[in-house]
């Protein structure tokens, strides 16, 4: 899936550190569980165009996807439906990695005082696969399919692309920003794809400028 694969590239093969602050992978997260809702057939724009709404109700066998699925509970713009899947996004992930024997989570003490998680790799390959197939089209060696093409922008929408992966900056979110135009995807999930990447960018804003403020998301 979406997420997994795109919490799959924002961890350090190493040492199992998050690349991302957490505004950014949790918006970049959420972003990947809607466009996955969409690519299912679950959820589509209404006729005008302006808002998602579920078009297909029906139980989904996964159940982090279908928990996600049923906080849509009326139709929303594309960034208000990002805020409704940040909530304990990343953990949510995490746990479907963890049973899927790619990463186990161990709950560890900063300083020894405040409860922090690490996360410790069992499936390395699980890893460079992903890292891989999505360096293949940042680096300009083939071009976006609807997988790498996904994960490309989202990772562009948080400017994260060049925390995890090495390269030169600039180049990478040159043909980032080629791959967001490309053709790699069927109308309407383009369609999809370019609100979310938008929709992400807008949260991110927000959601920095409450930390500023004090506040919380």
């Amino acid at each position: 899936m979406l997420p997994e694969d795109l919490m799959l590239l924002s961890i350090d093969e190493d040492d199992g550190r998050v690349l991302m602050d957490t505004t950014s992978i949790h918006n970049a997260l959420a972003g990947a569980v809607l466009l996955e809702l969409v690519n299912a057939g679950r959820v589509a724009f209404e006729p005008d165009g302006k808002k998602l709404a579920v078009v297909d109700p029906a139980p989904l066998p996964n159940e982090f996807l279908q928990e996600s699925l049923s906080r849509l509970n009326k139709p929303m713009k594309p960034q208000r439906a990002v805020e409704r899947f940040r909530t304990h996004v990343r953990d949510n992930v995490m746990a479907q990695l963890e049973g899927r024997g790619v990463l186990s989570v161990e709950k560890t003490k900063m300083l020894g005082i405040f409860p922090t998680k690490s996360y410790v790799i069992q499936d390395r390959r699980a890893i460079s696969d992903v890292r891989d197939a999505v360096g293949d089209v940042a680096f300009g060696h083939r071009a976006p399919d609807e997988r790498t093409g996904a994960l490309i922008s989202l990772l562009y929408a948080v400017k994260a692309l060049h925390k995890v992966l090495d390269g030169d900056k600039r180049e990478m979110n040159a043909r980032a920003k080629e791959s967001s135009a490309a053709n790699w995807t069927g109308a309407a999930v383009q369609k999809a794809m370019e609100a979310v990447q938008v929709a992400v960018m807008a949260a991110v804003v927000a959601s920095t400028a409450v930390a500023a403020g004090g506040g919380s998301s």
